[in-house]
């Protein structure tokens, strides 16, 4: 039983499709005109909650029990892997969504994504194989060469050959720009001899695929330093040559990585070049006569996504750990009501405590589904929208939104997983129960795509200050007018007054932190960083719980308690009082902290650490 798969249903994924976003503008552009529309979501989505439940999840309790093993310079992926890895991919669901050729029938990114959660949270572990190989595949959609793309694509999108990113090494993991990795020209300006290490990188060498495509960060021999003179190279497994055969390309797996969890993904030490055989075909222009490169900036182009993404990941595994946590609560009998000590014995649901806890591991997920799929929404707006304007609103959107999806539910699912464990007690420590494996797997997730300070940096630094302050401030601005326009809403002043407050706070940190930056103290900047990301993403968080709120309040008045789908509808009212009268008072919190300025993180000595 370490591994179960709780989604029950597809209902949450109905309503945010059908009720919540206004989806019609998706399903009315020319790509999706003809085959889809918003009254399909349980006939895309059910079947798919059935495949996680027979074919992903067996496979996830096996990934766990049998690792991934190093064995004769082989990396081997647990028995079936290989198999379901082909089906996804013969099915649809996995890099085949990128072709956006005229008859091609990709489904919109929102639907995609609610496709990616299920199988996330059926196997973690697993899900870094197919998004991995879309990632690498986007890259190269977006930026390579006719002859690459016509050399890729093609077994990349049904699955024959997998994708990689290769970033990490072993002397610059967030420090992209201190990597080491050499590029050489050749005699074919297209072509470069690679040379270098890499570290950490998930799915890069198995037994699943005939090749693996590495996309490689490298730097042109005489290009600057940093990030700015980092190129972004094709390199293969196996070097494909021009009649399509394949012969080795010096790439060579060294070791795998032992991680606390996700021991079904392979993540692996990479050797390229040691024997000067390793070729790599560069991905746009060479660097420019001040030796700029472009490579940095075609990976970040692709890595809102990514990041996006990731939060998915998080949300999956949270959700999972929420709804095995219900099952068990319901099942588990245990103590009497404090309001009647000499009663039966009852089911631990009934305790308040668990109640509580149970209603706020709901509201967090509320709240994580709703920021993440607002912003897959605007992912669909960019890539299809025939207005410019359409489509720059909704790219300022994703920009202000990655950094708080990416990092806020990674950050909160570990502990939220931890109170699952709670609920559970002793059982939820043990590994004959799934929260144990899921607390194990989703922890990787505030690493990746960027450590989860990176993310505040992100928005500190970048975010606020873009296109001189307006990107941020339009992301705010949506928010307060939503608030202008709710906040006489009869049956939520508390919460609304809440979300008033959280707002001002919020923006009272950013008066803040421009008050110490002109006073010359830029440490102030990065000291309260993550707990700024933090609040501005409870904000946020809050903005979309309230929306669905008062659409899900509005439709329980309208069907009454005794209708089948009340309880759908009061749960999603429960989630957003909850949060805006639990959650979100630790905004004006952290907005306290913040104003005081406390510096003593900055002024202990090192040795104090010591002692």
């Amino acid at each position: 039983m370490a591994s179960n798969f709780a989604y029950k249903n597809v209902r949450d994924f109905e309503f945010m499709i059908q009720e919540w976003l206004p989806t019609e503008k998706i399903f009315s552009y020319k790509q999706f005109a003809d085959y889809y529309s918003k009254d399909d979501v349980k006939a895309i989505l059910e079947p798919v909650r059935n495949m996680c439940k027979d074919m992903i999840e067996p496979l996830n309790e096996v990934g766990d029990e049998q690792h991934v093993r190093f064995e004769n310079g082989k990396v081997i992926t647990p028995p079936g892997f290989g198999d379901l890895f082909h089906y996804l991919q013969e099915e649809g669901w996995g890099t085949s969504n990128l072709d956006d050729s005229e008859d091609a029938m990709i489904l919109p990114s929102i639907y995609y994504a609610m496709v990616n959660e299920m199988i996330a949270a059926a196997s973690p572990m697993f899900m870094p194989y197919v998004g991995l190989t879309t990632g690498a595949a986007d890259l190269i959609v977006e930026f390579a060469s006719d002859k690459i793309k016509e050399m890729f694509l093609p077994k990349m999108m049904d699955g024959t050959w997998a994708g990689t990113m290769c970033l990490t090494e072993p002397t610059a993991g967030s420090d992209v720009g201190d990597i080491l990795s050499k590029a050489y020209p050749t005699d074919d300006p297209a072509i470069y001899k690679i040379k270098g290490q890499k570290i950490f990188i998930t799915g890069g060498d198995h037994d699943m695929t005939e090749n693996i495509i590495h996309l490689y960060l490298a730097r042109i021999e005489g290009a600057r330093e940093g990030t700015s003179g980092i190129s972004l190279f094709v390199v293969p497994k196996y070097w494909v040559n021009e009649d399509g055969s394949l012969e080795d390309n010096d790439v060579v797996a060294t070791a795998v990585e032992h991680k606390m969890g996700q021991h079904g993904s392979a993540t692996v030490a990479l050797s390229v070049g040691d024997e000067g055989r390793c070729r790599g075909w560069l991905i746009g222009n060479p660097p420019d006569e001040n030796g700029r490169a472009e490579g940095m900036r075609q990976m970040f182009q692709c890595m809102n996504f990514a990041r996006l993404g990731t939060g998915l990941l998080a949300l999956a595994c949270t959700a999972n750990a929420y709804y095995n946590t219900v099952e068990y609560c319901r099942d588990r009998v245990q103590g009497r009501p404090l309001t009647n000590p000499k009663g039966d014995r009852i089911p631990i649901i009934e305790h308040e405590d668990i109640r509580r806890t149970l209603t706020m591991l709901k509201a967090h997920v509320d709240a994580f589904r709703g920021m993440i799929y607002k912003a897959y929404y605007m992912f669909d707006l960019r890539k299809f929208d025939p207005d410019p304007e359409v489509r720059e609103e909704a790219n300022n959107f994703i920009e202000v939104a990655t950094p708080l999806c990416k990092a806020y539910p990674t950050d909160e699912a570990w502990w939220l997983i931890g109170e699952c464990i709670q609920a559970y007690g002793g059982y939820g420590y043990t590994e004959e129960y799934p929260v144990a494996q899921i607390a194990r797997d989703v922890k990787i997730y505030s690493i990746w795509e960027g450590t989860n300070y990176i993310q505040a940096l992100d928005l500190c630094g970048r975010k606020w200050t873009m296109k001189k302050g307006t990107v941020y401030q339009k992301f705010m601005q949506q928010i307060r007018d939503f608030y202008q326009e709710n906040k006489d809403v009869p049956g939520f002043e508390k919460e609304f007054e809440n979300f008033g407050k959280a707002i001002k706070a919020v923006d009272e940190m950013q008066m803040a932190i421009g008050g110490y930056v002109g006073e010359g103290k830029i440490s102030m900047l990065p000291l309260y960083a993550r707990r700024i990301l933090t609040a501005t993403s409870m904000v946020y968080g809050a903005w979309t719980l309230l929306d669905m709120a008062l659409i899900a309040n509005k439709r329980a008045e309208e069907l009454g308690a005794d209708h089948y789908d009340y309880n759908f509808y009061i749960g999603k009212v429960m989630s957003a009082r909850y949060y805006l009268k639990n959650v979100v008072p630790t905004v004006w919190s952290i907005a306290e902290v913040v104003k005081t300025g406390d510096s003593s993180a900055l002024e202990i000595p090192d040795a104090a650490f010591d002692y």
